[in-house]
């Protein structure tokens, strides 16, 4: 199964200058809770936008920079390569960017969102997602609060 983990702004933005927007520390929770022991996937610079490799997790990036490689990481040049360098029977997450949410959004199984309800100024932006092709199967509301600057929500969709 692929599934696609991300946490999006009212106006679909992702990031800045390969920055987040905001600082949610339960998303970063439910971030490490869901994709902890899994295989994840992502571009270049969102790997290079962690001070570290994730703990736990084993780190794909593609790269279409020919001799890139990175220590304990496996480095492919597609996302078809990236989907063929993890187990065939586990779940995989795609980590971003906003590149690879664009190529993978057609061929995901599932979508784990975390809906920021704010509209930011940004460089990268999450794919429109249709509502023709998804069905929303939870959705838990969190309010902002002195730890978070913004209300959000927990989404997960499935495709129909």
């Amino acid at each position: 199964m692929i599934t696609i983990i991300a946490a999006i702004a009212e106006n679909n933005a992702l990031g800045k200058d390969n920055q987040l927007l905001w600082h949610l520390p339960d998303d970063f929770k439910r971030f490490k809770n869901i994709t902890t022991g899994h295989y994840i996937i992502m571009g270049r610079k969102t790997f290079e936008s962690f001070p570290k490799p994730l703990p736990n997790r084993t780190h794909v990036i593609i790269s279409r920079q020919k001799n890139y490689s990175q220590l304990n990481c496996i480095v492919v040049t597609s996302l078809q390569k990236a989907i063929e360098a993890c187990p065939k029977n586990e779940e995989v997450f795609i980590i971003g960017g906003g590149e690879i949410y664009n190529q993978s959004i057609a061929i995901a199984d599932k979508l784990d969102i975390t809906r920021v309800n704010h509209s930011f100024e940004a460089d990268t932006f999450f794919p429109e997602i249709d509502m023709s092709k998804w069905k929303l199967i939870f959705n838990e509301f969190h309010p902002k609060d002195e730890k978070h600057k913004f209300d959000f929500s927990f989404e997960t969709f499935i495709r129909k």
